[in-house]
């Protein structure tokens, strides 16, 4: 049986060509143009396989659709957002949603992801089990990967919430740049020192309470980096 994913996109162009698409890699699919319109056919048909749902939408925009859908249901859900909107990216994460793509995208990119989403929520038959990793006033929240400080969550790009969460859940390891470049980038270090350093850097902005001296991820020098376990 065909897998149904419903998609919510008020722009026509773009619904019609996630449409065709998905539907040439095998996948059922149903279109809605608005927010309370996928929200009226869920109820029709709670179970499909994926919610493919645009963040800017007239009426009921997608965080509110994503309130809704999680009081019912566990069904995966790819957000798509345009630039500029990081806030509302981590707020839809954090109300559950599992996945986002930043317009525009590559269709090729987006039928990996949602074949991801898919194989992991359906094919694997597992029911994931939240897991909060601790490190003082920071929480990883492994089931929506979004990473909190003192309850907040933190504006971090796909990229770098990798990289805090694979210090956090190793603290006190230390880990080179190498290490952490073939991690999280999925590709052979050649030396490019500059992208890890960026990135921490970044980090380094939103979790210390002063980036210069970092209490959090320290600099091991000559060597890479490493988290300090701090009491919860």
């Amino acid at each position: 049986m065909r897998k149904k994913i419903y998609i919510a996109e008020d722009d026509k162009e773009i619904n019609q060509l996630l449409s065709l698409h998905l539907r040439k890699q095998g996948y059922q699919v149903n279109q809605s143009y608005s927010g309370e319109e996928v929200l009226e056919k869920m109820e029709e048909n709670p179970s499909p396989a994926l919610l493919i749902l645009d963040l800017m939408m007239p009426g009921m925009d997608g965080l509110q659709v994503i309130k809704r859908v999680r009081e019912q249901s566990k069904i995966p859900i790819m957000l798509l957002t345009a630039r500029g909107t990081d806030n509302d990216k981590v707020i839809g994460l954090g109300l559950g949603a599992d996945d986002y793509l930043v317009k525009p995208f590559s269709m090729i990119e987006l039928i990996s992801r949602v074949q991801a989403l898919i194989r992991r929520s359906t094919d694997y038959g597992k029911i994931e089990q939240e897991i909060i990793i601790q490190n003082g006033d920071l929480e990883f929240h492994t089931i929506n990967q979004v990473i909190t400080k003192n309850g907040l969550a933190l504006a971090l790009k796909p990229k770098e919430t990798q990289l805090l969460s694979i210090l956090m859940k190793n603290p006190n390891r230390l880990y080179t740049k190498a290490q952490l470049y073939e991690l999280v980038w999925n590709m052979d270090y050649l030396g490019d020192s500059n992208t890890i350093m960026v990135h921490i850097s970044r980090i380094r902005e939103q979790i210390e309470p002063n980036p210069k001296s970092p209490t959090y991820i320290k600099t091991i020098k000559g060597l890479g980096y490493r988290m300090v376990k701090h009491e919860n």
